[in-house]
């Protein structure tokens, strides 16, 4: 599958050793990894279909001071989508209110009617893109409907709502940022973590060297704000379990069968 990474802090951090570290697992994620940066305002997004531990960029890139008070970064091994620039995450898109979002994932959407029409409107070919898609047009629809953007609250109630929705069957492993709020959210046991050491919150799909680390509450969206938890959802209770239908899927995927 992939790695997730992310940094809310109520200020700005260096995290070049966490991306170090973070970035070192690409050899088993080899088909693409992702950077993204928020300061003062500012969001850089960096991405290359390319494996991390590979990436003359990334090298040079982890050189220089990496800091935000929120970062997130992505190492991908491709089940659904090729090795291409298209396919590499985080997705970017905007609202009809001008926000920007940002989504990373890990895991698959194995059933999900609601996100097939995406298929034919997503530039590249993977499920996580149909995911951001998805949130954009909810999020439009319920800025449509209160003819106003939406509040912070209510941006976290409507993505509630399609976390839900979607989590049945399927692995939804996702870190999302809409300039104001980090989202983080899983449904598959012992795959997401977090640390909370003074100066912010950590996210990592495999717990990194420093820091204690602890799991990620289960089935649950979880709303950051400056390193501090700023909403906390209901336990939706659609945890995700392997079992053999899906691993064949996601071998034939895999094997581009």
């Amino acid at each position: 599958m992939c790695e997730l990474f992310g940094y809310s802090g109520k200020y700005s951090a260096r995290v070049n050793n966490e991306l170090k570290e973070f970035f070192s697992h690409g050899e088993e994620h080899p088909n693409g990894w992702g950077l993204v940066v928020s300061e003062n305002g500012h969001i850089s997004v960096e991405k290359e279909p390319l494996k991390s531990t590979k990436s003359f960029y990334l090298k040079e890139r982890l050189k220089e001071p990496v800091e935000g008070s929120c970062v997130l970064a992505h190492i991908r091994r491709a089940t659904i989508g090729t090795t291409e620039y298209r396919n590499a995450h985080p997705f970017t898109g905007t609202d009809r209110s001008g926000r920007k979002w940002i989504l990373i994932h890990n895991g698959t959407i194995f059933e999900s009617a609601n996100m097939d029409k995406y298929v034919h409107e997503q530039s590249g070919e993977t499920d996580s893109e149909r995911i951001l898609l998805y949130i954009l047009d909810k999020m439009d629809q319920a800025i449509a409907a209160k003819s106003d953007a939406l509040t912070s609250e209510e941006r976290f109630s409507v993505l509630e709502d399609l976390i839900y929705e979607i989590t049945p069957s399927n692995k939804v492993n996702l870190i999302i940022y809409d300039g104001e709020l980090m989202y983080v959210h899983t449904n598959f046991k012992d795959s997401l973590y977090y640390s909370d050491p003074y100066n912010g919150i950590y996210i990592s799909t495999r717990p990194l060297s420093s820091g204690q680390w602890k799991n990620l509450p289960l089935n649950t969206l979880i709303a950051l704000r400056s390193g501090e938890e700023a909403f906390r959802g209901k336990a939706h209770g659609n945890e995700y379990f392997d079992n053999e239908e899906n691993m064949k899927l996601l071998f034939l995927a895999y094997s581009g069968l």
